[in-house]
């Protein structure tokens, strides 16, 4: 039901909007970090873009390099090896019986 004077329309479309939470840092770049930001801002991004584009990317970066040594660990242990072998099997067997 809409009231007189009042666009239904206007009130019938609705956006939803993310909200972000804003965290400001400063920072002081040397001249290889200010070079840096320099050619990550080259294809239009602004300062703000290009830093939180960086520094997803090497946490991301971290993450893999991390799940590497974990995986490099777990490869040089017989123990370990031989724990994955059983759940690996373990699951094999659960999957076929469901």
């Amino acid at each position: 039901m809409s009231s007189p004077g009042r666009r239904q329309d206007l009130y019938d479309k609705r956006d939803t909007l993310r909200l972000m939470a804003e965290r400001a840092i400063s920072l002081r770049l040397d001249e290889g970090a200010a070079s840096a930001l320099e050619l990550l801002m080259r294809d239009g991004k602004s300062r703000s873009e290009a830093i939180r584009e960086a520094v997803v990317d090497t946490a991301r970066r971290r993450l893999y390099e991390l799940a590497a040594a974990d995986a490099a660990r777990v490869a040089a242990d017989e123990n370990d090896r031989r724990e994955v072998a059983e759940v690996q099997a373990l699951m094999e067997a659960l999957s076929e019986e469901g």
